[in-house]
């Protein structure tokens, strides 16, 4: 059964993060947000690249303590497909990037407040069908909400990473292009999630910011 039970997490498991911007605002208006939350998720996804000296003295969790699975970055949500490899909860990650990213979000726009809204929400990917699915979901985001015609035309997402183009590199794949037979296979599957969403209106509340 899905949880969102912040106090349940295990390591094996893999978990569907998300948020977005307080009161439903933008949490990334340039193209310079958009990289500093992927920097501070790299930073902590691959603690060992970050050169640390007494000018740079960032707490970083432990190496391959999390894998990436997918994300999107929305103008005023974002999501994130994680597994959890290590005995370390994935509200530590999270509460890393988003603290790190309202500071610079408050500073860099003179933001007095919250940026993101209430917790932030995660729930257990129980089986195999429910992972497909939330892959092609997260990846049709942008579609969805009309920010472009071509998936791979939308930089914020890893859907490029999964297209071998050019990109952030933040995604461990194998998990999920194991599911498929081939690229075709893959492609027609998150295709197919885009149709389902546009046609299901009971499917709106999804697409964080339309609820």
């Amino acid at each position: 059964m899905n949880t969102r039970d912040y106090k349940i997490s295990a390591a094996g498991e893999v978990y569907h993060i998300y948020n977005r911007g307080n009161s439903k605002n933008n949490i990334f208006f340039q193209e310079e947000d958009y990289n500093f939350f992927l920097t501070r998720l790299r930073q902590n996804l691959f603690p060992s690249t970050v050169k640390l000296n007494r000018y740079n003295r960032m707490q970083l969790l432990p190496e391959n303590s999390f894998s990436l699975l997918s994300y999107c970055l929305m103008p005023n949500h974002f999501h994130l497909l994680i597994k959890q490899n290590l005995e370390i909860s994935p509200s530590k990650l999270i509460l890393k990037i988003c603290t790190s990213y309202s500071k610079y979000f408050n500073k860099k726009y003179e933001h007095v407040g919250h940026v993101f809204q209430d917790r932030f929400k995660q729930i257990l990917v129980d089986h195999n069908d429910y992972l497909i699915w939330l892959t092609a979901y997260i990846h049709q985001n942008p579609k969805v909400s009309g920010l472009v015609t071509k998936l791979d035309e939308y930089s914020w997402s890893s859907y490029r990473e999964y297209l071998d183009k050019p990109s952030y590199d933040l995604c461990s794949k194998e998990l999920i292009l194991s599911q498929f037979k081939n690229r075709k296979d893959f492609l027609d599957s998150t295709e197919a999630v885009y149709e389902i969403i546009k046609t299901r209106k009971d499917l709106e509340h999804l697409m964080l910011d339309n609820g």
